[in-house]
C-alpha cells in the first residue's frame, strides 16, 4: 500500500517542455519548497506515484504511453479523490470525455489553452500559499567560477526589462487584448522576445518555415498561450535584479541592445531590406551579457559575496559565452543565430545583406559621437552593401535614438 511522505512533492506530467516549465514556474511561486518532478509521458509518471505518492499532479490529456485520463485513473486507484489533487489540462471538452472523468473527481479539468493566472490561483487554494520563499544555499566547496559555469549551462537566460507580471495578469482576464498590443509591451525585452521565438520553434509548435521575429512568434502562439509563457518567465526567481551594481549594469546594456536594434531597423529599412529580422537580431546580441548579470545575482542571493573586480572580471571573460550558450540551447533558428553572430564578426563564407547591416550597426555603435561616420567608408561591411557614402551622413547617431 502507498502512503503519503511528509515532503511535499508534485508531479508534472506534459510532454511539451515549454507548457511543463510554465506549470513549474506556477508551483514554485505558491509552493517555493515544494519538490517537483517532471514526466513526458502517462506511465513514467504513474511509476512516481506509486514510489512516492505525491502532494499533486498535473498531467496534461494527451499524453504519450498512458494518457492523462488513464492516468488519473490508476492514481485514483492509490489514493482517494480527496487525499490527493489531480488536475487535468486537455482539449477534449465534449460530452463523453467529461463524463469519464467526472466519476474520477479531478480536482479540476483545464481546457486548454488555459488561463495561467487563474491556474495559479487554484493551486494556491489546494496547496496553500508558503510565504517563505526558498534560496537555494551555496555548496560548502563553490566558487564563483563553478556557480558562474552551471548557470551558463542551465539556460536561465536574462533577467525581464520592466515589471510585465500585472500587465499580464491584467490582459489574462481582459478579452479585448490583441497580438498588436502584446508585441507592443514585449518587443523591447530581449529575454521575452527570445524565449517566444523559441518556443514558437519548438516540436510542439514547429510547423512550415522557422519563426525569426517576435510578430512571427506571436502569431504563431497566439495570444493566450504567449501571455502564459510571459507569466511563467516573470515568476521566476530573480526575474528583475535586486543588486543596484547589477541593475545599474544591465540598465546600460538593455540601453545598448535596444539602441542596435532600432540603428539595426533604420539601417535595414533604408537598404529595403528585412527590418524586423535585423530588429531583433541587434536586440538579441548581448543577451549574454544579461543572462551572466541574473547568474551574478544568483550567487548574491545564494550567500555569496561579489567585489567590483570580480563583476568586470565576469563580465568581460564569460558574456559571449553566456550568449552562445543560450542561442544553442534555446534553439534560435540557424539563420538569426548567424545574424546575431554577424554583429560581432563576419565570416570569411557567404551572408546576407541583412549580416551586413548587424555589422555595421556595432560599427556605428563604437564609433564616439565627435567622430563622423563617414570615416566609416573602407570598412568591409560598407564596401560590400555598396552603401552611398550619403547614407552615413543621414543614419542616426545611437544617442538619437529612442531607447
Amino acid at each position: 500500500m502507498v502512503s503519503p511522505v511528509k515532503t511535499a512533492d508534485v508531479v508534472i506530467a506534459d510532454a511539451d517542455l515549454w507548457t511543463a516549465d510554465l506549470l513549474v514556474q506556477l508551483v514554485r511561486d505558491v509552493w517555493p519548497a515544494a519538490r517537483i518532478e517532471k514526466f513526458s509521458d502517462g506511465r513514467s509518471a504513474l511509476t512516481q506515484c506509486k514510489r512516492r505518492l505525491p502532494k499533486l499532479v498535473i498531467a496534461d490529456g494527451d499524453l504519450p504511453v498512458m494518457d492523462g485520463l488513464d492516468l488519473l485513473r490508476e492514481v485514483r486507484r492509490l489514493a482517494p479523490a480527496s487525499s490527493l489533487p489531480f488536475i487535468l489540462i486537455t482539449d477534449r471538452l465534449d460530452a463523453s470525455s467529461v463524463r469519464a472523468a467526472r466519476p474520477l473527481a479531478p480536482s479540476a479539468y483545464l481546457a486548454k489553452p488555459f488561463n495561467a493566472e487563474q491556474l495559479r490561483q487554484r493551486l494556491s487554494g489546494l496547496l496553500g500559499t508558503v510565504q517563505q520563499k526558498s534560496v537555494e544555499k551555496i555548496p560548502r566547496a563553490a566558487t564563483l567560477s563553478l556557480h558562474l559555469e552551471a548557470s551558463r549551462l542551465g539556460g536561465q537566460g536574462a533577467p525581464l526589462l520592466t515589471e510585465v507580471r500585472d500587465a499580464v495578469i491584467q490582459r489574462l482576464n481582459s478579452k479585448e487584448c490583441d497580438l498588436r498590443e502584446l508585441e507592443q509591451l514585449f518587443i523591447r525585452d530581449p529575454q521575452i522576445t527570445a524565449r517566444l521565438i523559441a518556443a514558437a520553434n519548438s516540436a510542439a509548435q514547429h510547423h512550415g518555415a522557422p519563426c525569426q521575429t517576435l510578430a512571427q512568434a506571436l502569431s504563431r502562439l497566439g495570444q493566450a498561450r504567449t501571455l502564459n509563457l510571459v507569466l511563467g518567465m516573470a515568476l521566476q526567481r530573480n526575474a528583475r535584479l535586486s543588486d543596484e551594481r547589477l541593475s545599474t549594469l544591465a540598465l546600460e546594456v538593455w540601453q545598448q541592445a535596444q539602441g542596435s536594434a532600432e540603428l539595426s531597423h533604420w539601417l535595414a529599412d533604408d537598404l529595403k531590406l528585412d527590418g524586423e529580422l535585423c530588429y531583433t537580431a541587434g536586440l538579441l546580441h548581448n543577451i549574454g551579457e544579461l543572462a551572466l548579470l541574473r547568474s551574478l545575482q544568483n550567487w548574491l542571493d545564494a550567500g555569496g559575496e561579489l567585489s567590483e573586480e570580480e563583476i568586470r572580471d565576469a563580465f568581460a571573460s564569460r558574456s559571449a559565452g553566456f550568449g552562445s550558450a543560450l542561442r544553442m540551447q534555446w534553439r534560435l533558428p540557424l539563420s538569426l543565430r548567424e545574424l546575431i553572430a554577424a554583429y560581432y564578426m563576419l565570416s570569411q563564407g557567404v551572408f546576407s545583406r541583412e549580416a551586413l547591416v548587424l555589422n555595421l550597426t556595432r560599427l556605428i555603435m563604437q564609433t564616439p559621437p565627435d567622430i563622423p561616420l563617414t570615416s566609416l567608408r573602407d570598412e568591409r561591411c560598407v564596401r560590400l552593401l555598396r552603401l552611398d557614402i550619403s547614407v552615413l551622413g543621414r543614419v542616426p547617431r545611437p544617442a538619437a535614438i529612442t531607447c
